[in-house]
C-alpha cells in the first residue's frame, strides 16, 4: 500500500499495489484489493470491497456494504449509498464462467447512487445525476438527471448541489440557474 496519511481500520484488508490518497479513511471489514487506486479524502465504509485495478476519484463516499467490481470508474465526488449494486455482467450464470465480458460502468463527477439501487454494466451515471433508492439502471443516465423506478426512469432534473429543480430550474438552494439543450441535457447557465 502507498500512502500512510490515509486511514485504515485494524479489521480491513489492503492488498499489495493498492495506491490510497490522503485522508482518505477505510473502516471496518472492508477490503481493497490488487491495483485498486482510490483518490484522496475518500470514504470507503464498513464490509465494502473495492475490487481490482478499481479507480476512484478524490472524494468519493462510499457506504456500507458496497462492492465496486472490477470495470467500474468513479470520478471526484461521487456518493454511493448503502448497499447499493454494481453488476459486472448482464446475464450471469452459476455454471458460465463470464469473467472476459465484464462491461465497464462510468460514474462521472458528483453523481449520487441512493440505498439499495442497482447499476446494471455497461452505464454510464453523468455528472451530478440522481439515482433514488432502490432504482434500477439499465441504460446510461444524462448529467443532473433525477432517475427513480425499475428500470429507473427521468422524473425531473438536480442542481450541482443534489436539489430538485422546478419548472424554472432554478436551484432553490444556491440560485443558480440551468437550461436544457436541444441534444435534451441539462447545463448550468449561471
Amino acid at each position: 500500500m502507498t500512502n500512510t496519511h490515509c486511514y485504515v481500520h485494524p479489521t480491513a484488508i489492503v492488498d499489495d499495489d493498492v495506491e490510497i490518497g490522503e485522508g482518505t479513511r477505510i473502516w471496518h471489514f472492508a477490503h481493497i484489493l490488487s491495483g485498486a487506486r482510490i483518490g484522496a479524502g475518500c470514504v470507503i465504509g464498513q464490509n465494502a470491497m473495492i475490487g481490482p485495478n478499481v479507480q476512484i476519484g478524490d472524494g468519493c463516499k462510499i457506504q456500507n456494504n458496497v462492492s465496486v467490481y472490477q470495470g467500474v470508474i468513479l470520478e471526484e465526488n461521487v456518493f454511493c449509498g448503502p448497499s447499493m449494486v454494481f453488476t459486472n455482467v448482464r446475464t450471469p450464470r452459476a455454471h458460465v464462467s463470464r469473467k472476459d465480458e465484464f462491461l465497464p460502468t462510468l460514474v462521472k463527477r458528483g453523481a449520487s447512487i441512493g440505498a439499495n439501487a442497482t447499476i446494471v454494466c455497461g452505464s454510464t451515471i453523468g455528472a451530478f445525476a440522481m439515482v433514488g433508492a432502490g432504482a434500477v439502471v439499465t441504460r446510461d443516465v444524462l448529467p443532473h438527471a433525477l432517475v427513480v423506478g425499475n428500470p429507473a426512469r427521468r422524473r425531473g432534473w438536480v442542481s450541482q448541489s443534489g436539489d430538485k429543480l422546478g419548472l424554472d430550474l432554478i436551484c432553490p438552494r444556491t440560485g443558480e440557474v440551468y437550461r436544457v439543450e436541444n441534444d435534451g441535457t441539462l447545463v448550468l447557465v449561471v
